[in-house]
């Protein structure tokens, strides 16, 4: 009869163990996800501007002078944001409100004739004012239901509504709290790693730092200056709607190619139905590809470069599974987490090449150890 061995069986247990913690962790996550949001915004930004602290603290001041400087930064730079964004997004959803009768009258005028033509397909008549009030008179049961499904929304969105009020007044106390004892909180922390893997631990925990800090640091400004370059492009282009295309391109630049594809689709939109010619189309081009340029040769390689060492298929795939598992909590969450991730799949790969099991019983055959045959006599062939 086979023994277990004591060591392998405690091994197993042990990573059974951790297991289960993460295993719990990830469930308390997604029970909590609704209240979590101002706590992960307020640890990023107090996470983003720890470094600066400990710069403040080393040039002489103290902790509570460095965070109060540092925590005043952040709410000027917020603040002037707040100042400049808010009545031009204003302005621009007005204009967009405005502007809907011209688009739907281009998308019934021009787009659906045209895919009539291409496709065969009568979409004009499903699309008619008659046919939709007869489907809705004659599904009048259905309508109701829906009406008092999208009344049931909509005092949950009063609701909703409250809740993002309460998270916004807690976002700036909550920083203040992350900036000033974010030390002491990662001092907890490491003081509960195991000490047997304590150095391991911290090498780990500090590439994790070093990789996430830096990328999203150069990914914010990289969103900052394409998003400020493709607004005041395709404002000079002509578009009503440059700057709100050009804000919502820049905040979708963090998933690759989702913001390029933003430019060239709701750009080339807005081009057509304000227009209609080719010559502004051709300019919403000419301002897509300065943008690549620059982002391609300049912003992504000196600001960000290759720090998170992420396919942009690993990228969207990420952002795609956190909004799906836990809403917008998982999407604020996707990138930090996979970057992490990759740190500890690089670690395990270099485990995995340092093994039994990678490199098997004997002593792997490097090539330069390796001796050709001599090649065959030609005279004996």
């Amino acid at each position: 009869m086979d023994y277990v061995d004591k060591d392998d069986l405690a091994i197993f247990l042990r990573r059974l163990q951790w297991t289960l913690l993460v295993l719990v962790a990830c469930w308390l996550l997604w029970l909590l996800a609704p209240i979590l949001t101002p706590f992960v915004f307020g640890a990023m930004l107090g996470w983003l501007g720890d470094p600066v602290v400990d710069r403040l603290e080393r040039m002489g001041r103290s902790r509570n002078t460095a965070v109060m400087l540092v925590f005043g930064a952040m709410s000027v730079l917020v603040l002037l944001a707040l100042v400049v964004l808010v009545p031009l997004v204003e302005a621009q959803i007005v204009t967009l409100f405005e502007s809907l009768p011209h688009y739907r009258d281009w998308f019934v005028g021009t787009v659906l004739p045209w895919l009539e033509r291409r496709t065969g397909l009568e979409l004009l008549a499903w699309l008619d004012p008659e046919r939709l009030f007869q489907l809705v008179r004659t599904h009048w049961e259905q309508a109701g239901g829906a009406a008092a499904t999208m009344l049931g929304y909509l005092s949950r969105s009063g609701f909703a509504l409250l809740g993002w009020i309460a998270n916004i007044v807690l976002l700036p106390v909550l920083t203040f709290f992350f900036l000033r004892d974010w030390d002491l909180f990662v001092g907890r922390v490491a003081a509960l790693v195991p000490r047997d893997h304590a150095e391991t631990v911290s090498r780990l925990a500090l590439e994790s730092s070093a990789v996430l800090g830096a990328f999203l640091r150069g990914q914010l400004l990289v969103m900052l200056v394409l998003g400020v370059l493709y607004g005041i492009g395709l404002s000079l282009v002509g578009l009503n709607l440059g700057i709100l295309i050009g804000i919502v391109a820049g905040v979708l630049t963090f998933v690759p190619y989702l913001g390029p594809a933003t430019v060239i689709l709701l750009g080339g939109i807005a081009a057509l139905v304000q227009y209609g010619d080719w010559q502004h189309l051709l300019g919403v081009l000419a301002v897509f590809s300065v943008g690549q340029v620059i982002e391609s040769y300049w912003l992504t390689p000196k600001l960000v470069g290759d720090r998170i060492g992420l396919h942009p298929v690993a990228v969207i795939f990420a952002v795609l599974a956190g909004g799906q598992l836990f809403g917008f909590l998982g999407m604020l969450l996707a990138l930090p987490v996979a970057a992490i991730a990759n740190v500890l799949l690089r670690y395990a790969h270099e485990r995995y090449t340092h093994s039994r099991l990678y490199a098997g019983e004997r002593a792997p055959v490097l090539l330069d150890e390796f001796v050709e045959p001599p090649p065959a006599d030609s005279d004996n062939a």
